[in-house]
């Protein structure tokens, strides 16, 4: 039996989102059958952006040996000694808009989202112009990506506190939510 439920926490995760104001919309998980590394994905929405252009996606991956080092460490302890520190999982948020009429200048955007995520968040800001055929215009697309290490120790002591990363990831939803009627060119 594993000493991390990681099912479990994704569970736990989904409704601690649904508390900070996100609906869940979809989820899978992947186990890739060579080297049992797994990916726990979650697709949210912020409550106000429903129905409209931003997408939030959420990932976990899960790295079989991090988890195997990490349990061999934790039996080798005595009973009442404190888990080790050092072994994490990067929990990935990545937001996505459709393509962008009027893209913003990156080097704004990423210097406007730095001071919104802070340290607890730290964002990615990034585009890719793409043409479909010689004739079509270029269209940009936008995405905001953010990296968070998810402690073991902490997972395992069920101490992992995520109230802070989801309030962040919450503002710049809205940030994004209040902007992109100018990038898509909807502002009547």
């Amino acid at each position: 039996m594993a000493l991390i439920d990681v099912p479990g926490f994704i569970t736990d995760l989904k409704g601690h989102a649904a508390d900070h104001g996100f609906h869940v919309h979809d989820e899978r998980h992947f186990v890739e059958t060579y080297s049992m590394a797994q990916a726990f994905e979650v697709d949210l929405h912020p409550e106000a952006a429903c129905g409209g252009p931003l997408d939030l996606h959420l990932a976990l991956e899960v790295d079989p040996r991090t988890l195997l080092t990490f349990e061999d460490a934790m039996i080798s302890l005595p009973e009442d000694a404190d888990p080790p520190d050092g072994f994490a999982f990067p929990l990935i948020f990545s937001w996505a808009l459709p393509p962008l009429v009027k893209p913003p200048d990156l080097l704004v955007l990423a210097t406007e989202l730095a001071g919104v995520g802070g340290t607890v968040l730290p964002l990615e800001v990034a585009s890719i112009d793409s043409t479909a055929s010689a004739t079509d215009a270029t269209e940009r697309r936008l995405t905001i990506t953010s990296r968070v290490p998810l402690s073991l120790s902490d997972l395992f002591m069920e101490k992992e506190s995520l109230c802070e990363p989801f309030e962040k990831c919450r503002e710049v939803s809205e940030y994004m939510l209040d902007r992109s009627p100018y990038w898509l060119d909807e502002v009547l």
